[in-house]
C-alpha cells in the first residue's frame, strides 16, 4: 500500500481562501486533524489550511503502516514533505503540535527549501529527564506511561485525557481529546507512543534555518515550560509566547489566543 496517493494515505483535507503562505497542520500524538477545527476559523480567510491525519489516526489508511518507516520521527517528517510536494506547495507554515512539532524541525531540516517558517504549539525535544535538562518525565514515568497503555489503551486514554487537557472546569474537551484517542488504531497508537515519548530529539533542532514560533500553554503537564524554553534557547530564530492558559492543547482550549498568536508571528494580525 505504499505506494499510495499521500494525499489518500494521510486524508488530507484542504480549506481556507486566503492567500497568504500556506498553513501545513500536524497533529500530536492521540490526535488527529479535527483537533484543529476550532483554531481553523481564525486562520481560513488568510491562508490556505491543509490538515492531515497521521498514519493510524483518524481517517488514514492504517494498512500502510510500516514498522522500519515509522521507528523514528524522520518517517512522519517524510510524510510531511510527501504531502507538501503532492500538492506542489511553496513557502509552507509548518503548525505542529506537540510531538508534530519535531516532526516539523526534522522536515524543516532535511528540505529548507519548503518551509518558510514554523509554529510549535507545546513542543517538547525530549520528555525524559537527562542531568540538567528538564522534560517532564523520569524514565520510570515513561515505562509507567507506556506498560499501562499497552495493558489497556482505552482505560489509559480515559485516564490521561483529563490530564492532559487539564481545564477541568470544561470536562468535554477532556472527553473530546478521549474519542480521537478511540479513533486511532490502537497498535499504531502503542508504537507512536514509544517513539514520541522515548526520541531525543534537541540536537535537530540545530540544522532548522526556518523562524520559529515556540508557543506555550502557562502550564502544561506534558510539555513544561521548561522544555518550551530549551526549543526556544537552541533554535536559531525564535519567538517565545507563553500563552495564558492551561493544558497541553492551547488550540482546543484557547483557539482564539493561539490563532492570534500566530497570526501575529506571521504578520497577518
Amino acid at each position: 500500500m505504499w505506494g499510495m496517493n499521500p494525499l489518500v494515505r494521510h486524508h488530507v483535507t484542504v480549506g481556507g481562501s486566503g492567500t497568504g503562505s500556506p498553513l501545513l497542520l500536524a497533529h500530536g500524538f492521540g490526535c488527529d486533524q479535527h483537533m484543529w477545527r476550532a483554531m481553523a476559523p481564525y486562520l481560513e480567510d488568510d491562508h490556505r489550511l491543509v490538515m492531515f491525519d497521521h498514519v493510524g489516526a483518524g481517517a488514514s489508511d492504517t494498512s500502510a503502516y510500516d514498522p522500519a518507516r515509522y521507528a523514528s520521527l524522520q518517517g512522519y517528517a517524510d510524510d510531511a514533505i510527501e504531502i507538501c510536494d503532492a500538492l506542489d506547495l511553496r513557502d509552507v507554515v509548518f503548525v505542529g503540535h506537540s510531538v508534530s512539532a519535531m516532526i516539523g524541525a526534522l522536515a524543516a531540516g532535511k528540505r529548507p527549501d519548503l518551509f518558510a517558517k514554523l509554529v510549535m504549539v507545546s513542543p517538547s525535544a525530549r520528555y525524559i529527564d537527562d542531568g540538567a535538562y528538564v522534560g517532564g518525565f523520569s524514565p520510570a514515568d515513561v515505562d509507567e506511561l507506556l506498560d499501562s497503555m499497552d495493558r489497556n489503551y482505552l482505560g489509559w486514554s480515559r485516564t490521561m485525557a483529563p490530564v492532559i487537557m487539564a481545564n477541568a472546569d470544561r470536562p468535554e474537551l477532556a472527553g473530546e481529546l478521549h474519542e480521537s484517542f478511540c479513533r486511532s488504531d490502537p497498535t499504531i497508537a502503542k508504537a507512536f507512543a514509544n517513539v514520541t515519548f522515548r526520541s531525543d530529539n534537541r540536537r535537530d533542532l540545530d540544522a532548522v534555518q526556518a523562524p520559529t514560533l515556540v508557543l506555550q500553554s502557562r502550564e502544561d503537564l506534558i510539555a513544561p515550560q521548561s522544555a518550551g524554553e530549551f526549543v526556544r534557547d537552541h533554535l536559531r530564530e525564535a519567538e517565545y509566547v507563553v500563552l495564558d492558559t492551561t493544558g497541553h492543547c492551547p488550540h482546543l482550549s484557547a483557539p482564539a489566543e493561539t490563532a492570534a498568536a500566530i497570526r501575529s508571528f506571521l504578520g497577518s494580525a
